[in-house]
């Protein structure tokens, strides 16, 4: 990038007391202003904005807050991958621990495809479930959700994939990404809209703070494997939530690094991109996501040993395949005689869909 003007390395220098390097670096990101700086190296949880400033919110709380009140069923339902399961471990254990009658869904990779699928309405509806919480989907799942409309299932979706040009069928929709959305921040991950939702009904419940910012540590792993921006709110709560897996690890988490050979929490997003985000995206990939979500949940560290050490060969054996697919793709270009095209395509009938 082109150095930045002078003028402006000096204004940063004086009113943030930084290095030229540093205020250089930083103009360079974007980041003109003090306060943008001073948040920028500073994240602390007080600039978070309030989460009732999101398009649905109070609609989606209050029918939450009523559902546990009225001791309703509520079916949990997220993707498969890191950012939909560590939401639905996140969301289940917190409505868990507040009273809710609260249950899982993760739907099958190959058997029902990503989103909220036809099936998972079925098992919600023939299993009475009243209202159903969709993380990380359910913003494009039209037919799904018009047909748990139609069987009087209330639905909250929580999202932050970009919306079409119409919205689903549903109690309320949260996602930032929404044109009508008033969310100052747009880049949350599905767990970051999910802590939302948790942070709104903990204010309605008037529980302490402190309970929903120790689920931080799930919002800084999602943030790590969906590869969101570290900026703005995704930023403290990455770093918050860094600061809670060095300080309180769940057995589940520990158990897995510990099945991973690794005797440290995560010092870094870079180490969650490359320790525990594969391995929880592994039994999705290769098993079901419903074993990444029991060993998140999970409060007795044996249990958790047990469930860290399937993943762990969940994952070895993703490798391995990904490896053997990657030689048989290679080689396949190599025998093509088209030598002068300008991209290659390779194709085999038995290649793993969650690898490739």
């Amino acid at each position: 990038k082109p150095q930045p003007d002078p003028q402006e390395v000096r204004h940063l220098m004086e009113n943030a007391g930084l290095t030229p390097l540093v205020a250089s670096l930083l103009i360079q990101r974007g980041l003109k202003e003090p306060e943008e700086v001073l948040g920028f190296l500073n994240p602390a949880l007080s600039a978070m904005h309030h989460s009732m400033l999101m398009k649905d919110m109070l609609e989606a709380v209050n029918r939450l807050h009523q559902a546990i009140e009225d001791e309703e069923r509520i079916l949990i339902y997220g993707d498969y991958d890191v950012d939909g399961t560590t939401s639905v471990a996140m969301v289940a254990s917190y409505l868990e621990g507040v009273g809710g009658q609260v249950e899982t869904y993760i739907p099958h990779r190959y058997d029902e495809g990503y989103g909220v699928s036809m099936e998972g309405i079925r098992y919600a509806s023939e299993n009475r479930f009243s209202l159903m919480i969709t993380l990380d989907c359910g913003t494009k799942d039209f037919e799904p959700l018009a047909d748990a409309a139609d069987r009087g299932i209330d639905v909250i979706i929580c999202d932050h994939h970009l919306p079409e040009n119409r919205l689903p069928a549903a109690y309320a929709v949260l996602n930032p990404k929404r044109a009508d959305c008033p969310y100052p921040f747009k880049e949350l991950s599905g767990c970051g809209v999910a802590f939302k939702l948790l942070q709104s009904l903990a204010h309605l419940m008037d529980l302490p703070e402190s309970g929903i910012y120790e689920e931080l540590d799930l919002v800084a792993i999602s943030i790590g494997a969906d590869l969101v921006e570290l900026q703005g709110e995704n930023r403290i709560m990455a770093s918050q939530g860094l600061k809670q897996l060095r300080k309180r690890q769940r057995p589940g988490i520990l158990a897995l690094l510990r099945a991973a050979d690794i005797h440290q929490a995560p010092q870094t997003i870079r180490d969650i991109s490359f320790t525990l985000g594969p391995r929880i995206n592994a039994a999705g990939r290769m098993k079901h996501g419903n074993y990444a979500v029991a060993l998140m949940k999970e409060t007795n560290f044996e249990t958790a040993e047990i469930a860290a050490s399937e993943i762990e060969f969940f994952n070895t054996n993703r490798r391995e395949t990904d490896k053997r697919i990657t030689q048989e793709a290679l080689l396949q270009i190599e025998q093509s005689n088209e030598t002068n095209d300008a991209t290659s395509v390779v194709y085999q009938e038995d290649w793993h869909k969650g690898v490739i």
